[in-house]
């Protein structure tokens, strides 16, 4: 077994582990209405007073078949481990029960933030938690509405459900742990995929000297493009140059007191990827 996989494999693990937590101390004790099978489990108890646990993994495991189903064996594949190992430990952490007195509110955040940071680690390897993800893409599949749309039809049905059983703050405090889950899950993905930084775009009659001094002082390279003013037609050069957010504030100091006159474009730039960022730059 590769290294890849072997990091692979603690991540669904692990990840999916996070996410059993968050339902068992958090999502299912608090009843609240987030999204996922966990969630609707929440919202089917008053109806069928059915232990939820075991409704959410019977969902999970009843999920995973009709996604093998339809979806094909290599969706199955990426979803299996982690639709295993859900119940499995929801079933463990519910025969163990931490006692946590916290407002519901804190509790809703919590649940949302732990789900989305356990979700995030399973799709790290291109995977999926499956449960309610399967829906929408068997719909998919079927009708060729966009995902997006099934998903979020799915979310208000969820939401609708949950106000029948329990009541409209119920369903407004659910969806703070939706909201958080996003957050987690974004968070995730994000990590280490990329450094925020500042794309720098200037104009400038100066622009050979601010040049030289962004290479020297700043240690950047920079992008020379011809540009052409659209009042005075006067052709120069515009620099564009990508800086790590800790180097922005020493460019702009740069630009000032070379050209006071420049004229700066700036705009937030994320995911950067190359020599200086993804790469080992000593100066950086």
């Amino acid at each position: 077994m590769t290294k890849k996989r072997i990091t692979d494999l603690v991540l669904i693990i692990g990840g999916t582990f996070i996410l059993a937590v968050s339902v068992e101390f958090f999502i299912l004790p608090y009843n609240i209405l987030s999204g996922g099978v966990a969630g609707i489990a929440v919202a089917l108890e008053p109806f069928f007073h059915i232990d939820k646990t075991l409704l959410a993994n019977v969902a999970v495991l009843s999920l995973l078949i009709a996604g093998w189903a339809v979806l094909g064996r290599d969706f199955a594949r990426n979803t299996l481990i982690s639709s295993l190992c859900y119940p499995l430990f929801t079933t463990i952490l519910s025969r163990h029960p931490v006692d946590l007195t916290i407002d519901p509110l804190l509790a809703s955040f919590y649940a949302g933030l732990l789900g989305g940071v356990g979700i995030g680690f399973v799709m790290r390897t291109g995977a999926s938690t499956g449960g309610m993800d399967i829906p929408p893409l068997i719909l998919h599949k079927i009708t060729g509405i966009k995902v997006s749309t099934l998903v979020m039809i799915t979310d208000a049905l969820t939401v609708m459900l949950g106000i029948l059983a329990y009541d409209l703050s119920a369903a407004l405090l659910g969806l703070i742990s939706v909201m958080a889950s996003g957050f987690g899950i974004n968070r995730v993905l994000e990590a280490g995929r990329g450094i925020k930084g500042k794309n720098v775009q200037i104009i400038s009659d100066r622009w050979e000297e601010l040049n030289e001094a962004i290479r020297k002082e700043i240690n950047r390279g920079t992008t020379l493009f011809d540009c052409q003013g659209g009042y005075t037609g006067n052709a120069r050069k515009m620099i564009v140059c990508v800086v790590s957010e800790r180097q922005y504030t020493a460019l702009t100091t740069l630009i000032s007191s070379v050209d006071p006159q420049a004229f700066v474009i700036i705009t937030d730039t994320s995911d950067m990827l190359g020599e200086g960022f993804t790469y080992s730059s000593p100066n950086i």
